[in-house]
């Protein structure tokens, strides 16, 4: 049963009513939101977003599921560090993630992912079943890719992949313009405010080397190979994963469509525990198209999960206190 039947959709909120707070890991600057308390449920990001892309989701499920809801800014993204001179891996990620849980002592962590999230957060639940409570993915991927699951984008990734990409995501910034509002499918929730918040983290050309090198990282028919191998050691620890897991698919999609919903079926079959959600019609960021629906199908997994916590109104939305 969709938990969102009936609902009368309303224009989502540009606002951003969290106060963010600040940990050290690994010598970086990891900013985050939270709301609600309880056993936590870790949102994270993918490519070109931040913790803004969750802002109508955090409080809801929160609230409904009875856990504390927290979203990150990944390493070169949001309010988090953009250094200059790092070089970008997923592993650089995954252990960031990693260290951000540890300084947080977070446990009994639900996962929520999106893009890049997908095997960014994976990884660590692979590595520490014994802290993961519950996975739910969307539009992303934990598996190696070829070109043909990109299908038409495959020219355009070819061409983020190439010197050209510099040119093309750090001085045209052409993955917030034109990517992003693109891959909504409600072309009308893309606002200007919603534009120049998603545009606010990246001002100087220097800031946007993240964006640029998660094209890159792509693990493509076995390259780069440091990718390669990342993704393939996820693949080979994934019976690890015990607990319920949560996919929710779009139609068209985009990472996940008719022509690459084969590598689901193939998942399912390694997790049997798998339980597949549909979102309706939506591309890659259905947290703009309709997030009430992402937050509605999150936490009905989660009560069918035996996931959540007690059911509490929220008395704030603001951070918790900055982390030495």
């Amino acid at each position: 049963m969709d938990p969102s039947a009936g609902k009368a959709r309303v224009m989502p909120s540009a606002a951003f009513p969290f106060e963010y707070a600040h940990v050290n890991v690994d010598g970086f600057k990891i900013s985050y939101v939270e709301a609600g308390s309880g056993d936590p449920v870790l949102f994270i990001h993918g490519n070109p977003t931040s913790s803004y892309l969750w802002r109508n989701i955090l409080r809801k499920v929160a609230c409904d599921a009875g856990r504390r809801s927290i979203a990150l800014d990944l390493l070169g993204f949001g309010k988090s560090d953009k250094p200059y001179n790092v070089k970008y891996s997923i592993r650089q990620h995954a252990d960031i993630i990693e260290g951000f849980i540890d300084r947080l002592n977070l446990k009994k962590v639900v996962f929520v992912l999106h893009d890049w999230g997908g095997p960014i957060g994976a990884a660590y639940a692979v590595n520490h079943p014994e802290n993961t409570q519950g996975i739910a993915l969307m539009e992303s991927f934990v598996w190696p890719l070829t070109w043909k699951d990109f299908g038409r984008h495959a020219l355009t990734f070819k061409l983020f992949r190439s010197p050209l990409g510099y040119i093309l995501i750090q001085v045209m910034n052409v993955f917030v313009n034109k990517i992003l509002p693109g891959a909504a499918l409600r072309k009308e929730n893309i606002s200007e405010e919603v534009m120049r918040h998603y545009r606010e983290p990246f001002p100087p050309i220097g800031s946007r080397g993240g964006i640029r090198a998660f094209p890159q990282l792509l693990p493509i028919a076995g390259k780069p190979a440091d990718s390669d191998v990342f993704i393939e050691e996820l693949q080979l620890k994934l019976h690890r994963l015990k607990v319920p897991v949560l996919w929710i698919t779009a139609t068209p999609g985009i990472v996940l469509s008719r022509d690459t919903e084969y590598h689901l079926h193939i998942l399912r079959q390694r997790l049997p525990q798998l339980i597949i959600k549909d979102f309706g019609p939506g591309l890659h960021y259905l947290q703009e198209d309709d997030p009430d629906k992402i937050a509605d199908l999150i936490v009905s997994w989660m009560h069918q999960s035996k996931l959540t916590g007690t059911k509490t109104a929220l008395a704030s939305t603001s951070g918790a206190k900055q982390a030495a």
